[in-house]
């Protein structure tokens, strides 16, 4: 599969999950709230370490490239 092609399809996915939140944020309220996100808030500081959500978009992400690099070659 050819560098545009792939880009082409990371914009379209990227449009449709920056419509995804914006008209409809409950789609993907859950993100950022699994059991393994770290959220530490003091009475001075806060601390957010997503590393549950992180880990499941690096799986889904290395899924999808996967597949396309499979299928066009």
């Amino acid at each position: 599969m050819r560098a545009g092609t792939v880009v082409m399809w990371l914009g379209v996915v990227l449009v449709a999950v920056g419509a995804a939140l914006r008209f409809a944020p409950w789609m993907l309220s859950w993100f950022g709230n699994l059991p393994g996100d770290i959220r530490h808030q003091g009475e001075r500081t806060s601390v957010y370490i997503p590393i549950t959500s992180m880990l499941l978009i690096s799986i889904v992400g290395s899924l999808l490239l996967s597949f396309f690099f499979r299928r066009g070659g």
